[in-house]
């Protein structure tokens, strides 16, 4: 049988339970193997149930030190019940001092005394009574959160002035640098607005025209990791050039929010727009291109394209690729099989490979074909090559060599890449 005996109006500040007819502490810390918050108890005294009624500050205080003995006992240890009762007289019962020197010499959970109303000065003194004297039951969380982002900062050497914390504000980037970044001017004081809008101003007109397309190697939604670090260097470089009192956190910041908004355009910009965007694509054969292909992948795997169809031969490929590539899954050709030629593209080697009908077999006569090969330069390399045979064939693809006929030769080729 448990009763409860006290509790506050938080529910995860210790309660004092009666359990078999013993005063006991019971708190909630931690998680089990099945990610299910542990409970925690161990035996306590009248005296030290008068000071936790009457007492909030040493209530959280001994909240705070006990923490990590629950910390220790992990997902299924014991609670070290020694070492909890042994904290029990030095912070309920003993003299502020006294209180000190204990908080100096033991572990402690600082995080919720700052969300309780910690006066984060005299915590850092070392004063852990005096920080309690404006305590409050109700916890502030985002007061914990950005005490502790300051405190890592610093421990990184890093100091914000008022304008690195309202840009840091404006992006979202304040508490936590990996969340994803969005404009919130409500987040920073009214003062300090016109500055951080400067700054973003700076970075927007740095990389105008700039875009960062996908990358459907990597997924559907996935985008090009060079167009972004592209616009990062791009934009940090302005923004460093024309503001160098920022700090980098604060720089970092900007960078990632003109990314992000690059991104999220390119997800949302349907593919055939998306080629569109990225600049129109000759054929200097003046062929009107492809009738009909065949794209197949490394699984056997195989779709059907016509032009009579509703998407362009490019953007039904690259739908191809981000639907089948994997990390075993990286060749992908497009035969056009009236003309018998395609190409093979083959994402682990950065290459591609162009492949035309020498002589076709007849009777029990194998098809003889002759195979080029020429390194490609990342997915927007990629790209131009898809488009120009969607659209004129191998022949369009002489403009884009040089080709490389001897294996061999194309091998030492790539070591020579790879090298650099």
């Amino acid at each position: 049988m448990r009763d409860i005996v006290f509790t506050r109006m938080s529910g995860w500040i210790p309660s004092v339970i009666r359990e078999a007819g013993e005063l006991k502490l019971m708190l909630g810390a931690g998680a089990d193997a099945n990610h299910e918050p542990r409970t925690f108890t161990f035996p306590i005294e009248e005296a030290h149930l008068a000071v936790i009624r009457e007492d909030l500050a040493r209530h959280l205080l001994l909240w705070s030190a006990i923490l990590p003995l629950c910390d220790d006992a992990g997902t299924r240890g014991r609670l070290d019940e020694d070492a909890a009762v042994a904290l029990l007289g030095p912070i309920l019962l003993a003299p502020a001092a006294d209180v000190d020197a204990i908080f100096r010499r033991i572990r402690w959970d600082r995080s919720r005394l700052v969300a309780h109303g910690a006066d984060i000065g005299l915590l850092e003194r070392g004063q852990v009574c005096a920080a309690m004297h404006a305590a409050t039951e109700t916890p502030n969380g985002k007061r914990a959160q950005e005490d502790h982002a300051r405190r890592r900062r610093a421990e990184r050497g890093t100091v914000l002035d008022p304008l690195d914390t309202a840009v840091l504000r404006f992006t979202g980037q304040y508490l936590h640098g990996a969340s994803v970044p969005k404009r919130s001017p409500a987040a920073v004081e009214p003062a300090l607005l016109p500055e951080v809008m400067r700054v973003i101003t700076t970075a927007e007109q740095a990389c105008a025209g700039m875009r960062i397309g996908r990358d459907p190697r990597r997924g559907k939604r996935a985008t090009d990791r060079r167009d972004w670090d592209r616009m990062k260097a791009t934009t940090e470089a302005a923004v460093r050039r024309a503001h160098p009192g920022l700090v980098d956190d604060a720089v970092r910041s900007v960078s990632f929010l003109m990314c992000s908004e690059a991104t999220d355009r390119s997800r949302n910009t349907p593919v055939e727009d998306a080629e569109e965007a990225a600049g129109p694509r000759t054929d200097p054969g003046g062929s009107r291109g492809k009738t009909a292909l065949t794209f197949t992948d490394d699984k056997d795997v195989e779709r059907k394209w016509r032009q009579d169809g509703p998407r362009t031969a490019s953007a039904e490929f690259w739908d191809f690729v981000g639907d089948r590539s994997s990390g075993d899954n990286e060749v992908f050709t497009i035969e056009d099989e009236e003309m018998g030629e395609g190409i093979q593209l083959h994402f682990y080697a950065d290459s591609l490979a162009r492949i035309t009908t020498v002589l076709r077999g007849e009777g029990t006569a194998e098809p003889q074909y002759r195979v080029e090969y020429r390194l490609v330069d990342g997915i927007s390399g990629y790209r131009n090559l898809v488009s120009a045979f969607v659209r004129g064939g191998c022949a369009a693809l002489e403009q884009h060599g040089p080709w490389i006929a001897d294996v061999a030769e194309f091998e030492r080729a790539r070591r020579r890449r790879g090298a650099r």
